[in-house]
């Protein structure tokens, strides 16, 4: 590979990977169907022994999600209604939560979490759930039937009873029970809280004093439509369900609003999992019982609105017995310790992509370093330092051929003159010089390749992690997530490109490719304007350190030349005297 195509790579790499950004960023937002509007929105009951999944896509417009044995059928739960329902609203407060629960369902329909700000004043907290304005948000959980069943259960349509309207944490846990009753069954949902702490558990207790037997399966299902306010114009990141199946070959499964209005998925059996709706920086998770066999589901409903779920195992109650069934929801931000330890895999919803097993471990040591130093910019300088020592000897081979390709730059241009015209003539010539001068042509090209994956990886683990969000570095830069307000340091970071570019060798691109590079330092400062200040100033750190690295490697490169040149003078000098 010589200098031209190494370039012409470069710079087909950096536009494909612009407008792959643009492309899904601006992708069409599909709205539901008029036929999404008769899907139904309560899942369906499966037991714990015989539990048969749909071998093929189920249609949106299916009464249920799925072909299970002993499957609900539609007339026994609530069909999905036009608007939200609302009956008394519960407002329950712990140390990390400002809840809103409403009596209809028992929804979690509001949370605002206590220790994130919606904005760098911190002055209100941000919210991750809404039932009302543009954002609808919300954690359903019932519990589902088998068809004609003789004993009812309540469903996330059902009203239930309050004993008060506001709960607040003084102790270490807190407890929210909401009742229901009829037919001789009463059920108890609880929400238990525990302080310091996002997950909630959620308890149904049946207790039945009918005379028939009781059975049913819990189901909780997280429902929104596609509105983000925090969506950027040009940093893209994914807002939808995933799934997650420790057994699969695939175990971490993204289903896009776009995708399942032609591909929902039903009757989806998992041993343990869980299924999430998520955000940069945020998400809503259900964790079922990581033991049992669960079965999943993803699909569009009416208005917009989207639906991720999982359904449990059937348990029976008999006559004068009571029977508990429980589970879990994470609400709250992707703390990836924290989530490590709730489920296996549930830290992935910390989207570092392909490049996972590289950039945990780089976030594990800028945490480090961020745990020494206070501040999360100063702990972006000192990685980005570190990655540049790690990569001095590859880096210092680049630059090195990169040095030695601009010192004979007149002879590629005289050649260029020469036989320009006659490309297999001028690739010839250029080779030879190649071979008599013993510059390898991919010794500028493979270090940096090498080193790629590297920083893509610390790329993203800067755009997704919760710890950048509002985080102060100095001067100012008082929020490493949000855009430079005074556009300096995306100036920097294309003047030490502009430098970049002066320092590496150009005569052997053509006049256009010569053109084309000099505009870039211009478009990438325009791009980088709209980058959060965490990504540019990792950027600007890179760049200054290559520059100083390859200013100094070309500057000992020009020391040893003209050393060799003052020797050959002596020399000559010596051959002229004798």
């Amino acid at each position: 590979m010589n200098m031209r195509s190494f370039w012409w790579l470069a710079l087909a790499f950096t536009l494909t990977w612009m407008w792959l950004e643009w492309m899904q960023f601006t992708a069409a937002k599909v709205k539901a169907t008029a036929q999404a509007s008769a899907a139904q929105e309560v899942p369906v009951a499966s037991t714990s022994s015989s539990v048969q999944s749909s071998s093929h896509a189920v249609s949106a417009t299916s009464d249920v999600p799925g072909v299970n044995a002993g499957g609900v059928h539609n007339s026994a739960v609530p069909v999905l209604q036009n608007g939200i329902e609302q009956g008394q609203r519960i407002h329950v407060t712990t140390d990390t939560l400002d809840l809103v629960i409403d009596t209809v369902g028992g929804d979690i329909r509001s949370a605002k979490l206590l220790q994130y700000g919606a904005s760098q004043d911190h002055s209100q907290p941000f919210q991750l759930l809404s039932d009302s304005g543009p954002l609808v948000y919300m954690v359903q959980n019932g519990l589902a039937t088998q068809p004609k069943a003789k004993l009812p259960a309540p469903t996330h349509k059902t009203v239930y009873n309050t004993a008060q309207a506001r709960y607040e944490m003084v102790g270490e846990t807190l407890s929210v029970p909401l009742t229901w009753s009829q037919d001789g069954v009463k059920v108890t949902k609880t929400y238990i809280f525990r302080k310091g702490d996002y997950l909630i558990d959620v308890e149904y207790k049946v207790e039945n004093q009918a005379s028939d037997v009781w059975s049913g399966s819990m189901y909780s299902q997280i429902v929104r439509n596609r509105y983000n306010p925090d969506e950027s114009f040009m940093m893209y990141t994914y807002t939808g369900p995933v799934l997650y199946d420790g057994n699969a070959e695939e175990k971490y499964v993204k289903h896009s609003f776009d995708d399942l209005m032609t591909q929902p998925v039903s009757g989806r059996i998992v041993t343990g999992g869980w299924a999430a709706m998520i955000q940069q920086y945020f998400l809503t998770a259900l964790v079922p019982n990581q033991s049992a066999q669960n079965t999943y589901y993803a699909k569009p409903l009416a208005e917009g609105r989207y639906a991720v779920g999982v359904v449990e195992p059937m348990i029976m109650v008999e006559p004068g017995q009571s029977g508990t069934v429980s589970s879990s929801v994470y609400i709250g931000p992707e703390i990836q310790s924290v989530l490590a330890d709730i489920a296996p895999g549930l830290e992935l919803t910390i989207d570092y992509g392909v490049l996972t097993i590289l950039a945990e471990p780089l976030f594990w040591l800028l945490d480090k370093i961020h745990s020494v130093v206070g501040n999360w910019g100063v702990a972006i300088i000192l990685l980005t330092v570190l990655i540049k020592l790690v990569f001095y000897k590859l880096s210092e081979t680049s630059y090195r051929s990169m040095a030695r390709l601009k010192k004979f730059q007149p002879k590629f241009k005289q050649l260029k003159e020469n036989y320009g015209d006659d490309k297999a003539i001028f690739q010839q010539k250029m080779m030879k010089l190649y071979k008599e001068e013993k510059i390898n042509p991919l010794g500028g090209c493979l270090p940096i390749l090498i080193q790629m994956p590297v920083f893509i990886a610390l790329y993203w683990v800067l755009l997704y992690s919760v710890e950048m969000r509002h985080a102060p570095f100095m001067l100012w830069i008082q929020d490493l997530s949000a855009p430079d307000p005074y556009y300096i340091l995306p100036i920097i970071m294309g003047a030490t490109m502009f430098i970049q570019q002066k320092l590496n060798p150009s005569a052997m691109m053509d006049e256009m490719q010569q053109k084309v590079l000099k505009f870039l330092p211009f478009i990438f400062t325009v791009f980088f304007i709209f980058f959060p200040a965490g990504l540019v100033l990792y950027w600007v750190v890179n760049n200054i350190l290559s520059v100083a690295q390859q200013w100094y490697i070309t500057k000992k490169i020009d020391e040893i030349d003209e050393k060799e040149k003052a020797k050959e003078k002596e020399k000559s000098k010596e051959r002229v005297s004798k």
